[in-house]
């Protein structure tokens, strides 16, 4: 087996926001070695502490994928999928290939470069559990959110248990899971495969993660393409007091992005031509009766049995990936034409607990359950059937007992040695249009392609047009003179 071998820096030089005694270097190795299918991998030695560059160290997993064409080779692009909490190592395998994201021509110039972020999966991992069916059994008993007010107490319940439990497992790292901490860890990362400055794409999350590296390090930015963004501010404090009287994804008006997708998924079923199974007469009114259906208890169809959490979370699910509504849609006609019963669900990874551990280290959350209490109520009447699910998708926060003294609020303006590309769905269920328009002014130097279509990030929404202004973007650092871009094919085609 060949093997090849970087430097890794794994203390910063200067690292914004350190003290003097933090800004000493230590060099080691990063040893990269076959790992099949064309792909390296190699795992970086970081420090847990930054602020104790030579204590304790945690261990960060990493792939790449050699550029097709080295004599064209520009360097490598680092590519975070999204999350918090999902494998990098992981979704590089599994997406190396889609060409609407790396298309051939983006392949032969780049070395494709992920990783699994601190706290996750094959890196130094965030586990509440001791085994897997520890973990299966305890998470799979919650409920995506409480149907109602009388479900909230044993729904609180559960996710107080949940925080002490990583608390007593993870110990000190919940400390050190915070995105700024990642970003010094990606910073590293840069130095180690011998790039000057960053070329980054950032999906979803990673446009938060970019846009904190950004700030932190606004002279090492060769370009940076976010995808499906976020509103910095609001994800990290909120504005003016929202940051603890206001749950996070809610302040960000989530509720309204999902809402306008869903209003578009049943346009798009109801339009001629369409290959729609939920088509036919009102389908608002459609829509309607069998939210009505399943509240009133539970309906087996083929794929299982869903009760009104479990098809809203569906639905909500469904939103980000148009390639899925054709079969999101066979799944509510066959739930809308089905008498009733009862089933179970599970659960499985430590996506879950790697999420929570970074996003409550991120951001400002209420503590007091009579907020979440008040806020279902109030959101489920304003944006009827996805205000109450996104009220409380952050819900162990609220108890949450890991803090991050490191973590990154601002200020999100920095000027940085090349502008940043903002790439946003028009219909985006999980990062809402507006809050993309708003997280693009708050940078100092963005341009904003608006991209015609539904869904959550043109990870899963394809559009050749907007992969190519993405990747000659890449290759230049000069921001695409076109502002907008069509999609190749609705969902319904």
């Amino acid at each position: 087996m060949k093997l090849k071998i970087s430097t890794l820096l794994v203390a910063a030089a200067v690292l914004v926001g350190l003290a003097p005694a933090a800004q000493a270097e230590e060099t080691t190795a990063l040893t990269w070695a076959d790992c099949q299918d064309g792909f390296e991998c190699a795992t970086a030695k970081v420090p847990l502490d930054y602020d104790d560059p030579y204590g304790r160290k945690i261990d960060l997993a990493v792939i790449r994928l050699k550029a097709t064409n080295p004599s064209k080779r520009i360097g490598s692009l680092f590519v975070n999928f999204g999350g918090p909490g999902a494998s990098g190592v992981n979704r590089l395998r599994e997406r190396a290939g889609w060409t609407w994201l790396f298309s051939p021509e983006l392949r032969e110039r780049f070395d494709l470069v992920s990783w699994d972020p601190r706290g996750i999966g094959r890196s130094t991992p965030v586990n509440c559990f001791d085994t897997e069916e520890q973990q299966q059994q305890f998470l799979g008993q919650i409920p995506e959110f409480p149907a109602d007010q009388n479900a909230e107490p044993g729904f609180y319940s559960q996710y107080k248990e949940f925080a002490q439990r990583c608390k007593d497992k993870a110990g000190e790292l919940l400390d050190h899971v915070s995105s700024a901490n990642t970003a010094r860890d990606l910073d590293q990362l840069r130095k180690a495969v011998g790039d000057q400055k960053l070329t980054y794409h950032g999906i979803s999350y990673g446009t938060h993660l970019g846009a904190i590296y950004a700030n932190l390090f606004p002279n090492k930015v060769r370009a940076m393409a976010f995808d499906g963004t976020l509103d910095f501010i609001g994800n990290a404090t909120g504005h003016g007091d929202q940051g603890t009287t206001v749950p996070l994804d809610t302040r960000q008006d989530v509720p309204r992005g999902a809402a306008e997708t869903f209003d578009q998924f049943l346009t798009q079923c109801a339009a001629p031509g369409a290959h729609c199974a939920f088509a036919g007469g009102d389908l608002k009114l459609k829509w309607r009766q069998l939210v009505d259906k399943v509240k009133a208890g539970p309906v087996t169809i083929p794929s299982g049995t869903y009760d009104y959490v479990a098809l809203i979370g569906t639905v909500n699910g469904a939103l980000s990936v148009p390639d899925t509504w054709q079969e999101t849609a066979k799944t509510m006609q066959e739930l809308y034409d089905a008498p009733a019963s009862l089933t179970t669900k599970s659960y499985i990874s430590n996506r879950t607990e790697a999420f929570n551990a970074i996003q409550c280290a991120d951001s400002d959350f209420p503590r007091d359950t009579n907020v979440y209490t008040s806020y279902g109520a109030s959101e489920d009447k304003r944006v009827p059937d996805f205000g109450r699910i996104v009220v409380f998708d952050m819900m162990a926060c609220a108890f949450w007992q890991g803090r991050d003294t490191d973590r990154y609020t601002g200020p999100w303006n920095r000027w940085t040695s090349a502008p940043i590309l903002v790439i946003n769905n028009r219909f985006d269920p999980s990062t809402p249009y507006h809050g993309a328009k708003d997280g693009a002014a708050e940078l100092a130097r963005t341009g904003f392609l608006t991209v015609e279509g539904y869904g959550h990030s043109t990870m899963l929404v394809r559009s050749t047009c907007a992969e190519k202004a993405k990747r000659d973007y890449l290759f230049t650092g000069v921001l695409p003179k076109v502002t907008n871009c069509g999609i190749d094919r609705g969902p319904f085609a």
